[in-house]
């Protein structure tokens, strides 16, 4: 049994007010950012890049200062971005987890997701504008491997994606999955199995790699920046190749 190493944190974003601009995440004024914390401080460091003010808040200080030093600021919400760990536990058949670890992901995905995503758009809707970015997408079960709750918490959050981009399109809201396999680079050194893990990951791709965290970051800002503007009600697959449309 392996419980879900990945820990997550509130990352605040805010663009500069004057103008436009063609650089992706230009133009949106605050990003709501609730991430894992190597995926959210990697779309983070991405938004301050692309001209973004940053700002974090968390559940620890010391899991925040890292980045804090180089990001900070505030302003009103454009983008939201739930990427909170969702306690899962993996490795053990269904036919032998108990309730508890099965739903746990399952109840924390779907109750994190809408609060956040709810919160969010009664900010955007008075603004007619913004943009929702979910991370995981759908994927067929993993042979020989077992993923508890976890593969059916993404699925859930897809079937919450479609029915925020149908309710919230005519308030110009998008709604937009960064799909992924997996991104090796943020299993902690110390986990157990890490290596087995990403050799998995990077052996069901077609490029022969997995994404990395600035592929997400970039993404990320492309997602949520007028670049993606016709976008919604669908996903942007970065899993390279290991999900095929």
């Amino acid at each position: 049994m392996r419980r879900s190493a990945k820990r997550g944190y509130l990352v605040l974003v805010r663009t500069p007010s004057q103008g436009r601009s063609a650089d992706a995440a230009r133009g949106q004024e605050r990003c709501d950012l609730r991430g894992g914390r190597a995926v959210g401080s990697a779309v983070a460091r991405v938004f301050a890049r692309e001209g973004a003010k940053v700002h974090l808040a968390g559940r620890t200080l010391e899991s925040l200062e890292e980045v804090a030093e180089e990001i900070r600021s505030a302003g009103g919400i454009d983008v939201s971005f739930n990427l909170i760990s969702v306690g899962d536990v993996q490795g053990t058949p269904l036919a032998e987890m108990p309730l508890e670890d099965f739903e746990r992901p399952v109840m924390t995905a779907v109750r994190s997701q809408f609060l956040t995503s709810r919160a969010a758009a009664r900010h955007m809707i008075s603004r007619g504008s913004g943009v929702i970015l979910f991370f995981g997408g759908y994927g067929d079960p993993v042979p020989d491997y077992y993923l508890g709750g976890f593969q059916v918490a993404l699925n859930a959050i897809e079937s919450l994606r479609r029915q925020l981009a149908s309710e919230l399109g005519a308030h110009g809201i998008r709604a937009v999955t960064l799909q992924t396999g997996g991104v090796p680079e943020t299993i902690p050194e110390s986990f157990a199995g890490r290596e087995d893990i990403t050799e998995m990951i990077v052996g069901q791709t077609m490029l022969g790699r997995a994404a990395t965290l600035d592929d997400v970051g970039n993404v990320a800002a492309f997602a949520a920046s007028d670049h993606a503007r016709a976008m919604t009600a669908t996903a942007l697959n970065i899993s390279c190749g290991a999900i095929v449309d």
